[in-house]
């Protein structure tokens, strides 16, 4: 009976301060131990000699306001202390837009509200035939911007209407800055899942014509750099073509971008694959169902659930590595920001460019960073956060 009510009093009284709260957080994240209290000191005092100094630069001693270089400017001609973010106001447009004709931009705008638009009721949680409908919009509204972007009418230089048609046909060349990057990044996405889904699934198949395929697809487009792969699109294969035959120098960029994800993307997947359990196959089998109902509602959902984390971070890459094909002379957001820093009217302002750039690629790798774990708690994947 003693021993009972010890025991009652024991769990009644409350567990140390210093186990609890935001002390107990300290305590058990940051100075755990000697060595955990060095590093967290460490990283203090870097704070501190880093934060500091760019917040002073990019908020307090920053200029806002102006139209000119000589805004930001001493009266020697030096530059001020302060990030010049004018700079940034002046160039905005060909940072979204890069050479894209001024007249015509709104088409890239209307495009992007199109996006929304379309991609707006997938969000609708019963939304009636939704797997259909997703399919028909990622299937239908690439081609949708590519007219948005090019236009129907290709006049003459010089001819009547050239200049005023609101859609006469602009070239590929003339596209760039985020809207580039975007497009590049966002038909590579696309096109690459499903494709290195049948690649994995042909690298796993019994049959050695389609298993040997995938598996050379695979490691020979693994073994090639994206940059090589560029530049073998732009330049090498149109002298394997016959003559008169020529592909469009952003398609070439992104039948390169697209291949070379989806060999990457095949080995995501076909991780995912060698986790499910055998019985899962097993009981699959049992009931009778096909190879392809099988692959279709048992394996590949849960495959796919498993391999979320690595298919994201693929996506992350394959946005981040957009800025490659600037070595093909297409002016994507960063070289739009490089060729913003060859103006002659704002040379010495390129950190200011680079960091705006900085910021808009974190954006939007830290959204679909998020979203990846969204998409894990809402599947119940079974990854703990940490």
């Amino acid at each position: 009976m003693t021993t009972a009510v010890e025991t009652s009093q024991k769990a009644e009284i409350p567990p140390p301060a210093s186990t609890v709260g935001w002390v107990g957080w300290l305590r058990e994240n940051l100075f755990s131990s000697w060595q955990s209290t060095v590093l967290t000191l460490l990283a203090i005092w870097i704070i501190y000699l880093v934060i500091p100094p760019f917040i002073q630069w990019a908020f307090i001693d920053a200029i806002w306001t102006g139209n000119e270089a000589q805004d930001c400017k001493l009266p020697d001609g030096s530059r001020k202390d302060g990030a010049c973010w004018i700079y940034i106001k002046a160039w905005i447009g060909g940072y979204m837009y890069g050479l894209y004709p001024y007249d015509l931009r709104w088409r890239i705008d209307l495009a992007a509200i199109a996006a929304v638009l379309m991609f707006a009721p997938l969000s609708i949680k019963n939304l009636p035939y939704k797997n259909v409908y997703g399919v028909a919009v990622v299937l239908l509204y690439p081609i949708v911007a590519y007219f948005m972007f090019y236009g129907f009418v290709d006049f003459p230089p010089g001819a009547p209407g050239s200049a005023t048609h609101p859609w006469r046909t602009v070239q590929t060349d003339k596209w760039g800055g985020l809207a580039l990057t975007l497009l590049i990044a966002s038909v590579g996405i696309i096109a690459a899942l499903p494709l290195g889904i049948l690649l994995a699934l042909g690298r796993r198949s019994s049959m050695p014509i389609v298993s040997t395929f995938s598996v050379v697809f695979i490691e020979l487009w693994r073994g090639v750099p994206l940059i090589t792969v560029l530049f073998m699109s732009s330049v090498m294969l149109p002298l394997f073509l016959p003559e008169g035959v020529n592909f469009d120098k952003l398609l070439r960029a992104l039948i390169g971008v697209t291949m070379f994800s989806a060999a990457y993307m095949a080995e995501v997947v076909r991780g995912g694959l060698a986790a499910i359990p055998k019985g899962q196959y097993e009981g699959a089998m049992a009931l009778g169902l096909s190879y392809p109902k099988m692959m279709t509602f048992i394996i590949l959902p849960q495959a796919l659930r498993y391999a979320i984390p690595n298919i994201v971070s693929n996506f992350i890459g394959l946005f981040k590595d957009t800025t490659l094909v600037a070595i093909i002379g297409m002016f994507d957001l960063l070289g739009a920001i490089q060729l913003g820093n060859a103006d002659p009217k704002w040379l010495g302002f390129s950190i200011e460019g680079y960091a705006f750039a900085a910021l808009l690629y974190f954006v939007f790798c830290f959204s679909m960073s998020r979203y990846s774990q969204h998409l894990e708690r809402k599947l119940h994947t079974g990854h703990k956060k940490r």
